[in-house]
């Protein structure tokens, strides 16, 4: 049993891709943006504006996000499209939803097809985000992911990892806690025949993996016991907690190998 504590929550297979991709994002952005960064939290002192869900609020949440990810508000269109409009999941990147039936983002950019430079970049988000605040500042903070990378022309469309690189780019800038805590939410409902709880998955990292990278995340910025791990859901902090574990005996293990009179390799 106590050998379950010892191991990471992810594959082998994810942790060296997000390692890698970690590295990628430092040579993209630098080390010092991820160091540097504000740790954005769902708290009053970071969200002061009243929310009451509609677009004027969600408007002042968006500028909110922009300063923290520092991405200018004015170089960028924003819009909300309705539920209805089921179509625009074809149109890509967007964040899905993981079960493919509704997109809760999109990113778009006609900068290519109308050649006109000035063209603004669109990040929309589905009307129904407006009813939960955490996952709109989650689906934002990935839209304003495609900005920075796609936009900022540091990453291609077409790589093929670009999706959960986007999201691992919004644990790298601060905002991991709101895209970790979407990455699975239980919703309730109810209507004229029914009532219960459903779960809605956002995004294209699993809560595992959100664990591990914030972990690593807190690791490379030397917080052992960060307060902000206070606010991530209950699973994600397991995982947290579970890789911050492996990540220190990984360590101590490099640091007894690295002694003198002791050969690596």
């Amino acid at each position: 049993m106590f050998g379950f504590f010892n191991k990471l929550p992810i594959t082998e297979q994810d942790r060296l891709w997000a390692d890698e991709a970690f590295q990628r994002l430092e040579r993209l952005l630098g080390r010092r943006r991820m160091i540097e960064a504000q740790v954005v939290q769902p708290t009053a002192e970071d969200f002061p504006d009243h929310y009451d869900r509609t677009p004027v609020a969600a408007e002042k949440l968006l500028v909110r996000v922009c300063t923290f990810m520092r991405v200018k508000r004015e170089s960028i269109d924003f819009e909300i499209f309705p539920d209805e409009m089921d179509g625009l999941r074809e149109l890509l990147p967007s964040w899905n939803s993981q079960g493919g039936r509704h997109a809760a983002g999109l990113y778009m950019d006609d900068r290519a097809i109308t050649g006109d430079e000035k063209t603004k970049p669109v990040v929309a988000v589905r009307s129904t985000q407006l009813k939960d605040p955490l996952t709109l500042v989650a689906t934002i903070a990935h839209e304003l992911g495609h900005v920075i990378l796609l936009r900022g022309e540091l990453l291609a469309p077409n790589t093929p990892d670009h999706e959960p690189l986007t999201d691992l780019l919004t644990v790298f800038l601060g905002l991991g806690i709101f895209t970790a805590n979407s990455a699975a939410r239980f919703v309730q409902f109810q209507d004229d025949q029914r009532q219960g709880w459903t779960m809605n998955r956002l995004g294209y990292l699993p809560e595992e993996v959100y664990g591990y990278a914030l972990a690593k995340f807190a690791a490379i910025r030397g917080e052992e016991k960060p307060a902000w791990a206070k606010h991530l859901s209950t699973n994600v902090r397991a995982y947290f907690q579970r890789s911050q574990a492996w990540l220190k005996r990984k360590e101590s293990s490099l640091e007894k190998l690295a002694r003198p009179g002791i050969k690596i390799g």
